[in-house]
């Protein structure tokens, strides 16, 4: 046990236990969650009845970019590989307090990668389906999440602070080389086409039957995954320490701000977006490129700041609750989702409307859908029903 605690969770350790959770972690889980479970369907259906350039503007935002660049729902998913790093070094602590070896850790990490995996392929991999032709194995965000809490455990379990950062570090520049060097047939020098980089060539090579057909890369991706849950262990790590709110909320700017620019600079905003330069690495979602990870984590830093300093810093929570109720559900929200059709079943309730609400309609639906998911969690959040992996 004295070696798992001289490597585990190795920033300044609180002398006396948090008095409570930190409720900004929960809100902002939330606050991602939302547009996973119904907001995009809200904005898409306020867009369609009030059709103007502010709702356009909104929904640009909320739909992927092709490529290279990034907009506000390109944030959705890393934001939430970042705060699975948040609560790591919490949890982790949390079972080596109550006398957890490093080998039951192990097990309860390997059995929740292994959950969250197969869950994946339940949400979006088409498993229930039972047709091996429809099967798509590594194709979903908790099959991403599931590679990064891996690979994450094993570093932050058996390395100080200090290395967990030098590791991080090396495994985006190591991504970098293998996309940017390594030659593979087909490869074009210093650029990253859709059918034409290492990534993808990797996974036609092995998931080719079971492709999903979206131009995502996911094996070697794993490990800029990993780069995105260690970014956010690194805020985990200073939210358990002993200095002061604010000055907390001074790091947390301090580390958005930074990654935020080291990732658009290597991505080569500051030089043109779309062109290629020597050692640069454009910023694009699809291939979980080493840029995209720095410039999303430094955002996720930005707004987890403001959610810290404005709940848990400043005490104004009220305004958030509605939000810690999606957050503290997670999984089980995104399962839900994923598996029941919730504005179809909002049509029962308001499909009446249709005849007289014109072209808010969409809006409408939309609303219910969601106001039925989140009583479905207010309830399970009254009744202290938390369904954890």
């Amino acid at each position: 046990m004295t070696d798992l605690q001289e490597t585990q969770i190795t920033a300044q350790e609180p002398k006396v236990p948090m008095a409570s959770r930190v409720v900004s972690i929960d809100a902002l889980r939330g606050f991602d969650m939302f547009w996973i479970i119904g907001g995009w369907y809200i904005f898409e259906g306020l867009h369609k009845a009030l059709n103007n350039p502010t709702t356009a503007f909104l929904m640009n935002q909320l739909k992927h970019v092709e490529w290279e660049g990034f907009v506000f729902e390109d944030l959705i998913m890393p934001l939430f590989l970042f705060i699975v790093g948040v609560v790591m070094p919490f949890s982790f602590s949390k079972r080596l307090e109550r006398g957890d070896s490093k080998c039951k850790l192990y097990v309860h990490v390997l059995l929740r990668s292994v959950i969250l995996f197969v869950l994946g392929m339940i949400a979006q991999g088409d498993l229930l389906k039972l047709d091996l032709s429809k099967l798509k194995i590594y194709c979903n965000t908790l099959q991403a999440i599931a590679a990064g809490y891996l690979i994450s455990s094993i570093i932050i379990l058996n390395m100080r602070l200090r290395w967990q950062i030098v590791t991080t570090v090396l495994l985006l520049l190591l991504f970098w080389a293998l996309m940017m060097l390594v030659p593979f047939p087909g490869r074009v020098a210093d650029r990253l086409d859709q059918d034409a980089n290492l990534a993808a060539f990797i996974d036609r090579v092995i998931l080719d039957p079971f492709d999903d057909g979206l131009n995502y890369t996911w094996i070697l991706s794993s490990m800029t995954f990993a780069c995105t849950v260690m970014l956010g262990v690194m805020a985990g790590h200073l939210l358990r320490t002993e200095i002061s709110g604010p000055r907390k909320v001074r790091i947390l700017v301090f580390l958005g701000i930074g990654t935020l620019a080291l990732g658009a600079l290597w991505g080569g905003w500051f030089f043109g977006i779309g062109k290629f330069y020597a050692g640069l690495f454009p910023i694009i979602k699809r291939l979980w490129t080493s840029s995209f990870v720095l410039f999303s984590a430094g955002l996720s830093y930005l707004l987890l700041a403001v959610f810290y300093l404005v709940i848990d810093v400043w005490g104004f929570k009220k305004w958030a609750y509605g939000f810690v109720v999606i957050g503290t559900n997670p999984i089980f929200v995104y399962m839900l989702t994923h598996l029941i059709n919730f504005r179809s079943i909002a049509s029962v309730f308001v499909g009446g409307l249709d005849q007289f609400v014109g072209p808010w309609k969409d809006f409408i639906h939309a609303v219910a859908g969601f106001a039925i998911v989140w009583l479905i969690l207010f309830w399970m959040y009254r009744k202290k029903t938390f369904i954890k992996v």
